[in-house]
């Protein structure tokens, strides 16, 4: 696993390494079942604070994307049905929004296409 907190980015570094290990997960790099650093020792070796990586794996937890199982860790969870439910979920409210809006499926598909392009460039 190959995290990088850069300083210099806007993105605040929980956001980072929430951002990077879902990435890593969603892409393969980090297997199903692929058991991640402790809280601490990848808060040391990124040389973050315990409480900031700590708040990453809540939100990743809460996405989905890792499970923890007590005292044997925290592993890359299995792609799908958590995740996905969140992600339909908030499709759906959004495509209440827009029509509350008053936008075209158009507008609102170029609105998303915008927001995902901005979010993935490098």
């Amino acid at each position: 696993m190959s995290l990088k907190i850069r300083i210099d980015d806007s993105a605040p570094p929980y956001e980072q390494v929430r951002a990077q290990i879902s990435e890593q997960a969603r892409s393969g790099v980090l297997p199903v079942g692929y058991r991640l650093p402790t809280v601490r020792g990848l808060a040391e070796s990124l040389g973050l604070a315990v409480n900031t990586v700590a708040k990453a794996y809540r939100a990743l937890e809460t996405d989905g994307v890792i499970e923890t199982r007590g005292r044997n860790g925290t592993f890359v969870a299995a792609a799908g049905s958590a995740a996905v439910r969140e992600a339909s979920s908030a499709a759906q409210a959004y495509v209440e929004r827009v029509r509350r809006l008053g936008l075209g499926e158009g507008e609102a598909l170029a609105a998303v296409r915008d927001a995902l392009r901005a979010a993935y460039e490098e």
